[in-house]
């Protein structure tokens, strides 16, 4: 039962964090009115977040593989506490853009902390299925972060709702300091117990070819949850279908629910086949066709559109098994190295993107306004929504160097010989 308590308590930094970020996509509309920000402002805000991620990653993996989790988590909570509160207050787009980024470094050690855990607590052939638990209840965050944000935000304005936002995260740091404990140490493998030298670490995590691949296909599987439910899907529902903000915060939530059902269901059917590489394809070729869809369907009812964003929330999911794929193919002692040069990629991605898809948005606007805030037309959504079905096919060719998981291959043989 410990195991259990400990890594989901863990998993409430995960969906807190998780909350920070696609709680921009809730209050896009309020946000850019409030602050004169066009879609590349607002894009390059919502960036930072990712820009710090990509900046803490390493650093987080290195930092988790030598010193105690339960203080590196605590650690990290209260800077993204100290970021949400300070940007509740932001009067300016640099003065936001620094909070955001604060809330971001926070971020960098939420998820990599959680796979953390979990390796050191569960037993090999348990580790997708409690990864895609883990996934579920992150995306919890990501769903508050829509459609009872949106209500929080109408209600209180954007600034009061980030603040109360700021006050749910102490109540998760009081739960994690009683809650959260490090691994027992003799199932440990601690970095600087290994021999394994700083740079020699990084070099062998950097040159494992796997890592890479498994990374991109992550990356690019993951870009509907880090651009569409965290930036633009609000924007693209009220302007393309006229929806109001409230409805198109809770379609744009059912990427998350998606998420949250597949990514339980992906890595138990890992586990029970002992394959990883299969049903990545199959999540990698079915998101192309449901991205196709929401892009190329025209007057959708608003049930079709929650049926779809669902859909691509669930298929996308199959990137939960990227991170067992790594840890994996990987030695114990570089486990969290591994997995911070493997997320370098996966939020360095979006943390480029998402101000492309805003330069995108930007590219054929004719200077439209609606209420203060710009106004964009299908054409300009589409040119930037190419992104994904490009980047899903890029996702299948990274997974076609991934090698099958050598470690699950040998539980398999040794059940086989039981």
């Amino acid at each position: 039962m410990l195991p259990w308590v400990v890594c989901f308590s863990a998993s409430l930094f995960f969906a807190y964090e998780l909350l920070q970020l696609h709680v921009m996509n809730a209050i896009s509309p309020l946000l850019m009115r409030d602050l004169g920000l066009n879609a590349t402002q607002f894009g390059t805000l919502s960036s930072t977040y990712l820009l710090a991620d990509v900046i803490f990653l390493l650093p987080a993996g290195i930092l988790l593989d030598r010193f105690s989790v339960r203080k590196v988590i605590l650690t990290a909570l209260f800077l993204c506490i100290l970021g949400t509160i300070g940007f509740c207050k932001a009067q300016t787009l640099g003065f936001a853009c620094l909070c955001h980024f604060l809330s971001g470094i926070g971020n960098a050690f939420c998820f990599l902390s959680c796979m953390m855990l979990i390796s050191k607590w569960f037993p090999l052939e348990k580790q997708a299925f409690v990864m895609g638990l883990m996934i579920t209840m992150g995306m919890l965050g990501g769903v508050v972060a829509q459609l009872p944000f949106s209500i929080l935000a109408e209600h209180f304005n954007w600034r009061g709702a980030l603040f109360i936002d700021g006050l749910m995260g102490i109540g998760i740091f009081a739960l994690i300091y009683l809650f959260v404990k490090d691994a027992p140490r003799n199932s440990e493998v601690i970095g600087k117990e290994t021999g394994v030298p700083f740079w020699t670490g990084i070099k062998r995590s950097v040159l494992n070819v796997h890592n890479i691949c498994c990374g991109l296909y992550t990356g690019f599987m993951n870009l509907p949850l880090m651009i569409i439910s965290a930036v633009w899907g609000t924007l693209f529902l009220t302007q393309v279908h006229h929806l109001s903000l409230v409805k198109s915060s809770g379609i744009v939530s059912m990427i998350c629910l998606g998420t949250i059902v597949g990514s339980p269901l992906f890595g138990w059917i890992s586990d029970k086949i002992g394959r990883r590489i299969f049903p990545m394809l199959l999540g990698g070729i079915a998101s192309i066709g449901v991205m196709l869809f929401i892009m190329l369907m025209r007057e959708p009812s608003a049930e079709m559109l929650s049926a779809l964003f669902f859909l691509l929330g669930f298929v996308t999911s199959s990137q939960v098994l990227g991170y067992p794929a790594i840890t994996e193919n990987n030695p114990p002692e570089l486990t969290g190295t591994s997995m911070g040069i493997a997320a370098l990629i996966i939020m360095g991605m979006p943390a480029f993107i998402q101000p492309l898809s805003g330069k995108l948005l930007d590219w054929g606007w004719q200077g439209a306004l609606v209420e203060g805030a710009p106004l964009y037309a299908l054409s300009d959504f589409l040119r930037a929504f190419s992104i994904f079905p490009i980047g899903f096919l890029l996702a299948l060719v990274a997974l076609s160097k991934v090698k099958e998981s050598r470690k699950i291959q040998e539980v398999d043989l040794r059940k086989a010989s039981a």
